[in-house]
């Protein structure tokens, strides 16, 4: 009875207009999942200038992983093949250090002859990057495509 009358009175004082605030890992309130498959340097650019923006927004409040499967996975690369901006590197260290986690596919590295050693150390190497994307987007993870 003490529950029911407790949300009863939370409904009531809440605003009608309140957002919605999905449930999310490591405390945040909202999950969002990039997926990086394009590879010229003005794409790499503007997909960490969008995982800034949020991450300046929403701070700790918002939990983000970027996902590098087939041309994107240069963006993560020690020495990548195609051309990734000078100061990507430095942005996506910074992006760790406030929690964006960097993820590498698998098998695109495999196809490219790479291994994990080949890929920035605060990168995570998953078996396959659309793998990744499903399961996260089931965990609730918005996906945004880049």
């Amino acid at each position: 009875m003490r529950i029911l009358l407790g949300a009863l009175l939370a409904f009531l004082i809440l605003p009608a207009v309140a957002e919605p605030q999905p449930p999310a890992g490591n405390g945040a309130t909202y999950k969002v999942v990039y997926q990086c498959n394009k590879g010229e340097a003005s794409d790499y650019k503007s997909l960490l200038f969008s995982v800034g923006q949020l991450k300046e927004k929403y701070g700790d409040d918002v939990d983000v992983v970027v996902v590098c499967l087939g041309k994107g996975i240069h963006l993560l690369a020690k020495h990548p093949k195609r051309p990734v901006p000078e100061s990507a590197l430095d942005t996506m260290e910074y992006l760790d250090a406030y929690g964006v986690k960097f993820h590498a596919c698998g098998n695109t590295m495999h196809a490219l002859g790479w291994t994990p050693e080949d890929m920035h150390e605060f990168v995570k190497v998953v078996q396959i990057g659309a793998d990744d994307l499903m399961v996260l987007q089931h965990q609730g993870y918005a996906y945004l495509a880049w």
